[in-house]
């Protein structure tokens, strides 16, 4: 296959866990993949797991000027972009009630899950725009579901609930570009987040993701989905 028909994949947080899975599931499916993660060299180990044709490259969320350089590289280096994942999250105040919350773990936890994600896609929506067929999954939470919301570590579900909410406004804004923006719940999954008593799998976490990743052009777009079943905001 030549180098300029191959599509190419983004996603954040995938030097493990479900991002890292998600990465290799669509290494396996024809994309030329990114990996990033804070430390450039831990991004590069893991892209060098999946082959033939992964790159690894450092990306802080929470830092505009990372994202940027991020930007530069794809535009500089890779040249397209076809699928964004924003997979890249944290989750600091489990066992909090946000009467407790510091506010510097709540901006903390909203730069990461939240602004993150904006500053990510408002600068890569060009080249996806461009794709044609772009898609855009931005990795949620049943705990960010509105109609559910308990006391649960306040910063985290807050910061997911925004991010459904910026699901729907860049769905809109890019439907006639034909890019597809949705978001997806993986569910609760053994990771270093979910810890080792999650009763779901790294593989059944990424495949609703996946399957976002790559839907027809006249898919969903600006839904919630958990296992590609549409669910409630």
């Amino acid at each position: 296959m030549a180098r300029a028909m191959v599509r190419v994949a983004l996603v954040t947080g995938s030097s493990r866990g479900i991002g890292h899975e998600v990465a290799r599931q669509l290494a396996a499916r024809g994309f030329r993949v990114i990996l990033t993660s804070r430390d450039a060299g831990i991004a590069k180990k893991a892209a060098g797991k999946i082959e033939p044709d992964a790159v690894g490259h450092q990306l802080d969320v929470s830092d505009a000027r990372s994202i940027d350089e991020l930007g530069r590289f794809i535009d500089r280096d890779i040249g397209s972009l076809d699928v964004l994942v924003n997979n890249a999250a944290i989750l600091l105040d489990e066992g909090k009630s946000i009467v407790d919350v510091e506010p510097r773990v709540f901006e903390e936890t909203w730069r990461a899950n939240t602004l993150g994600p904006f500053l990510i896609t408002k600068r890569l929506a060009p080249l996806l725009r461009k794709s044609g067929h772009g898609r855009i999954v931005n990795v949620s939470s049943g705990a960010g579901q509105l109609s559910s919301m308990s006391s649960y570590a306040p910063s985290y579900s807050t910061s997911k609930a925004a991010l459904n909410a910026i699901t729907i406004q860049f769905a809109n804004a890019l439907r006639r570009d034909h890019v597809l923006v949705n978001c997806a719940d993986p569910g609760w999954v053994r990771t270093d987040m979910g810890g080792s008593s999650a009763p779901r799998s790294v593989e059944e976490g990424a495949n609703g993701i996946v399957w976002l990743a790559m839907l027809p052009d006249d898919g969903p777009t600006g839904g919630f989905f958990h296992d590609r079943k549409q669910i409630a905001w």
